[in-house]
């Protein structure tokens, strides 16, 4: 059964509520759902910093196919030049939970280098 686009929608607008509400909770109050700004996205959740306070941009992901790694990877990182932030990540929902802490999350090295040190690569 594919999606049409009106659902694909809503259930992408679901999921990035969702993974907005856990990070709220669990990790800080001020991280939201971002505005959406067309051809110079910044991410879908805002607010997220890391540890020494640089921004990360988070790009969700509800997709009942294949993950496509690379072009989610290619966009998260544009979305993180646009927003001038020192990591960007996608969060892919998993098949088979809706609980937001078992999503998967998918990041190059060079962003887990800098989300684990003070050092943008």
């Amino acid at each position: 059964m594919t999606r049409s686009r009106a659902t694909a929608k809503k259930a992408g607008a679901s999921f990035e509520r969702l993974i907005a509400d856990h990070l709220a909770d669990v990790v800080d109050d001020r991280i939201d759902r971002r505005v959406k700004t067309g051809a110079a996205d910044k991410g879908d959740i805002g607010g997220v910093r890391t540890p020494d306070g640089r921004r990360v941009v988070i790009e969700c992901k509800n997709y009942s196919g294949r993950f496509e790694v690379g072009a989610w990877l290619n966009e998260a990182n544009n979305e993180r030049l646009n927003d001038g932030a020192a990591v960007g990540l996608v969060v892919a929902k998993r098949r088979g939970t809706t609980n937001p802490a078992e999503q998967v999350v998918f990041m190059t090295v060079r962003d887990l280098t800098a989300l684990l040190t003070s050092k943008e690569n």
